[in-house]
């Protein structure tokens, strides 16, 4: 089955042709916004916009009917009215495409007529063994080959992938993975699921090279006991974190109308979920904080972590964390007095949490610690500030070059140790993120952020352990 997958999305993950269907001179329009967005990203493969009404759309050849084009098609996007769809999806198949991507709307969302015409695109599709995503989405982006079909500007490329049910959720992680310097993978807009299901692309991801990380959002399941079995396998391979809508009963009813899904049972989607080895969170940032964490640190070996911080910093990521079943080891006594020799003479005899007393040390001497702590078997992760260094000018080489060589020892540690470091940024140091950032460190802003982080490598490595690596 997996391998039948992989052959039938890689038409659409990785086409070397595509045809617009609805494609349109009007900005405005959706055709016109897809046109537009598969023109100005990295796709070097033919795209044919497909309009009877025009000549030219956006300076490229316009042809009547996919049937025109001369060559053949990989890829169909479809921006056409509900009502024309079976019979364009007909001549796709006489044309051989295998790939779709279905962005029109009025479908089986709005009730039994809809729901006919969307059965009947289905039928004629499958006659000629033609996959799609949708209908009612808006789109897709695939790294693979450097193409946007969607009316949202090109992410960049990263190891997460997204699969929503919301448009504006797949514009939410765009946002998100730009501002945070990561990039996407696959971002899909699956609405409707009439054909493709969830399930289907778990399988396709799990072996996608350019995935480290899959993130789900889901409002219904068409079928249930096949995306347990599916993702129960790929979350073996791959982490998967999800964040469900429609858990209360008012979202329930909301959810049929928006992607014609059926919610169920929170309680049961829950259990399914710790029985699969899902991630499950509650807030959509929550997503991409876990996904950061995942795709860019070793999982550690148990639940151990030290934390190191200032006064209340420190105690309200114990609790975080104390609260999600992760352990917070007291130090022993020699590594206590390793510590006390590099810490602020003012600063208690450390223990864990780490305490500096809001005193700031040169930038070698913090990462000192880290990698101190870092070496000692009985810890298995660590969170810590971004490593202090005070604003260099360009005319001081010798301190610049002394903070670059600090930082360059602290962004080795996790691979050195095979331990996740995560950072918070306490200040604005942006000489010191900026290298952070370029060596893939994780940095949050607060705490919370910091603990959910880490909470999602140790949950990870235990869902490995107790489903099987």
């Amino acid at each position: 089955m997996t391998e039948q997958i992989i052959e039938q999305l890689d038409s659409i993950f990785k086409p070397r042709s595509v045809a617009i269907i609805g494609a349109s001179n009007n900005p405005a329009k959706w055709g016109g916004m897809v046109l537009q967005q598969a023109i100005s990203s990295k796709f070097r493969g033919d795209i044919y916009p497909i309009n009877p009404k025009e000549k030219e759309v956006f300076g490229l050849k316009a042809y009547p009917d996919v049937l025109d084009i001369p060559s053949n098609i990989d890829l169909a996007v479809f921006t056409v009215p509900a009502a024309h769809m079976p019979k364009i999806m007909g001549n796709c198949i006489k044309k051989g495409v295998k790939g779709g991507v279905i962005i029109t709307a009025d479908f089986a969302e709005t009730g039994e007529r809809g729901k006919a015409l969307e059965d009947e695109t289905v039928r004629i599709a499958k006659s000629g063994g033609l996959r799609f995503i949708g209908p009612n989405g808006n789109g897709l982006w695939t790294s693979a080959v450097g193409l946007n079909v969607s009316p949202f500007p090109q992410p960049g490329h990263g190891p997460m992938a997204f699969i929503s049910q919301s448009g504006t959720f797949r514009f939410v992680a765009a946002q998100v993975a730009g501002i945070r310097g990561f990039g996407i993978s696959k971002s899909i807009s699956i609405g409707n699921q009439a054909d493709l299901q969830i399930a289907d692309f778990l399988e396709y991801l799990a072996q996608d090279d350019d995935t480290r990380v899959i993130c789900l959002y889901v409002e219904g399941l068409k079928d249930g006991r096949r995306f347990f079995n599916v993702a129960r396998r790929v979350s073996r391979i791959k982490p998967i974190i999800i964040f469900k809508g429609g858990s209360s009963t008012i979202g329930a009813k909301a959810t049929l109308s928006h992607t014609a899904s059926i919610a169920g049972s929170d309680e049961i989607f829950d259990a399914m979920c710790q029985q699969a080895g899902l991630i499950r969170v509650d807030e959509i940032g929550h997503l991409f904080i876990m996904a950061e964490a995942l795709f860019s640190q070793p999982l550690p070996k148990g639940k151990r972590v030290a934390i190191i911080g200032n006064g209340g910093q420190g105690v309200t990521m114990v609790d975080k964390l104390v609260s999600w079943g992760v352990e917070i080891p007291e130090l022993n006594e020699s590594d206590k007095q390793r510590l006390k020799g590099i810490m602020p003479p003012h600063a208690p005899i450390p223990n864990n949490p780490i305490d500096f007393a809001a005193g700031t040390m040169e930038t070698m001497d913090e990462v000192r610690i880290v990698e101190m702590i870092a070496s000692i078997d009985y810890i298995d992760g660590i969170i810590t500030n971004v490593p202090f260094a005070m604003s260099f000018q360009p005319s001081l080489a010798e301190q610049k070059k002394s903070v670059i060589s600090a930082i360059d020892i602290f962004s080795n540690l996790p691979e050195k140790y095979g331990k996740p470091i995560i950072t918070q940024k306490w200040m604005e140091q942006s000489n010191v993120s900026d290298i952070l950032k370029s060596k893939k460190i994780p940095m949050f802003d607060s705490t919370e952020d910091c603990s959910r982080a880490m909470h999602a490598l140790v949950k990870y490595a235990e869902i490995k352990k107790r489903i099987g690596i």
